[in-house]
């Protein structure tokens, strides 16, 4: 089987702490590779045994599929053998996202994150062939990516009981924020859980969830490393200590949004993956004096 009821077999494959890395550009805009190595580095020396890639947080619709291809490649060559590498792979249109999917594949991605279709709405039935399409056309272990806020619709429950039984369907990344109804769908289905929303990050922990795929991770990994593994050995006061010192990290995220929160945050200890590309666009001086007080209140700055 592609997974097992205790997570053990897919977080071996995946990871448990990952970082939803931002995409690097150069100053006119083109994908920086050789930033994109160092961060990837940078990032797996922090503590995250797994990255992903041309997610939410690295601009997916801003990148073409030779850029994909490329920073999945850099990645791959600069920490794959250190950590598991996902690529992300879903678009609204499932004929490319099929196409994408086995482009990674191909590549060597380790697996691979496939958001619920956005913009077009599709029906449960919709997204159940979607899916399914996807899943058929590859061998590597795919995480769905549940993000109403942004998809526009949920991935019902229903959904993910039918999905569960697709072989290569092997975990969700929630964003959805519903713990109660994750909490059922670990317990029903055997699917692993991650944590896709940092201030939900230990609540998720308790659900069931075996780690996060996260933006924090940017600049508090090693922190998130330390909760995760506190938590796993029994000590929850330490993990509770760790979640307290890092909310200030979600007001700031709320404030900025993901990725412009992301880059400034590595500019602000000594980083540069360049801005985002339009219509993201690079914080104010306000915003970064205001992320780098919430950075210091996170310790994550001094």
């Amino acid at each position: 089987m592609a997974v097992s009821t205790s997570g053990i077999d897919v977080t071996a494959r995946l990871g448990t702490v990952l970082t939803a890395m931002v995409t690097p550009f150069k100053p006119d805009g083109s994908l920086d590779t050789a930033t994109a190595a160092k961060l990837a580095t940078r990032l797996v020396d922090a503590g995250c045994d797994g990255l992903v890639l041309s997610g939410t947080t690295g601009e997916s619709p801003t990148t073409t599929d030779d850029e994909k291809i490329a920073l999945l490649r850099t990645v791959l060559d600069s920490v794959g053998d250190r950590a598991r590498i996902i690529a992300g792979a879903g678009t609204y249109d499932t004929a490319h996202s099929v196409r994408l999917a086995k482009a990674c594949e191909s590549e060597g991605a380790h697996g691979l994150l496939i958001v619920t279709p956005y913009y077009s709405r599709p029906s449960q039935i919709g997204l159940t062939a979607h899916f399914t399409a996807i899943a058929d056309a590859v061998s590597v272990p795919i995480l769905l990516y549940d993000i109403p806020v942004r998809s526009g619709i949920p991935i019902a429950w229903d959904t993910i009981r039918a999905l569960s039984a697709h072989p290569n369907i092997v975990g969700i990344k929630d964003a959805k924020g519903d713990l109660c109804g994750g909490g059922q769908m670990i317990a029903e289905t055997g699917l692993v859980y991650y944590s896709g929303d940092d201030a939900l990050n230990l609540p998720w922990l308790a659900m069931g969830a075996v780690g996060f795929i996260s933006v924090w991770g940017h600049v508090a990994a090693s922190e998130l490393r330390e909760m995760l593994t506190a938590f796993n050995s029994g000590d929850v006061a330490t993990a509770r200590k760790i979640n307290a010192t890092l909310a200030p990290l979600s007001a700031a995220q709320s404030r900025m949004g993901g990725v412009t929160m992301a880059k400034a945050g590595l500019r602000l200890q000594g980083f540069d993956a360049g801005d985002p590309r339009l219509p993201q666009v690079p914080a104010t001086p306000d915003q970064i004096e205001a992320l780098a007080a919430d950075m210091r209140a996170a310790a994550v700055l001094r």
